[in-house]
């Protein structure tokens, strides 16, 4: 069975051009057309008749699972995950640190025609020390159902290539493709990144780089395939 996964930061739904388009956003998602997207930094407000997330759910055909991490008057910011696949788990964990953003992940099990899938997508901090602390609690929750297909997606903003969590995540799931993905302009460096276990179950992985694309956020979509076991 073939599957599409993707991970988009939409930064609010702004763009390039300093302009908060979210039907702009919604074209990359409809160009994407992936099983599962990861989203980060995305503003909604379920107090108004247009709640963006719940809208993007409903125009595309997908269930809207919601992971804010910052929830104020004015709307909620944070993680969603959007899927064609079956919901059969959701949980929201919290990565905070003190001082720090807050931060978090989504944790859901999904039915892919039978086939249990975890995903977990995330959002880690800007600090070497933030993101090691958040990592580390990734990786120890990811031991627990590891015999499951599992697929871990979302901004890391690792920055740098010899730091410690790219070094974990090498040592738990395999080399893995890292195209460049920020910024969306001239990609120069692969924040957005897809991993999956057993690495066997990756196909290709690429960013999405059209016109639309390189406009409607600073970061580009990152898109991979899955092929999982029949049944």
């Amino acid at each position: 069975m073939r599957l599409t996964v993707a991970s988009y930061n939409v930064h609010g739904c702004i763009g390039g051009d300093s302009r908060f388009d979210p039907e702009r956003t919604l074209g990359v998602l409809r160009e994407l057309d992936a099983d599962v997207i990861a989203l980060q930094e995305l503003r909604w407000s379920p107090e108004e008749a247009l709640h963006l997330l719940a809208d993007f759910g409903d125009r595309l055909g997908y269930a809207a699972l919601a992971g804010p991490t910052l929830m104020r008057k004015d709307g909620h910011y944070g993680n969603a995950l959007l899927t064609r696949l079956g919901v059969c788990e959701l949980a929201r964990v919290d990565l905070s640190l003190p001082g720090r953003e807050p931060r978090g992940a989504l944790d859901a099990r999904l039915d892919a025609g039978g086939i249990a899938l975890r995903v977990v997508a995330t959002h880690l901090g800007l600090r070497p020390g933030e993101r090691r602390a958040q990592m580390r609690r990734l990786l120890a929750l990811m031991r627990v159902r590891a015999s499951t297909p599992q697929l871990l997606l979302g901004d890391l903003n690792e920055w740098f290539l010899w730091g410690r969590p790219l070094r974990w995540l090498r040592r738990r799931f395999g080399r893995t493709p890292a195209p460049p993905s920020f910024p969306a302009r001239w990609p120069l460096f692969a924040l957005d990144r897809i991993w999956v276990e057993p690495r066997g179950l990756l196909g290709k992985v690429r960013v999405h780089a059209s016109p639309r694309a390189r406009a409607a956020s600073d970061h580009l979509p990152v898109r991979a395939e899955l092929h999982l076991p029949e049944l």
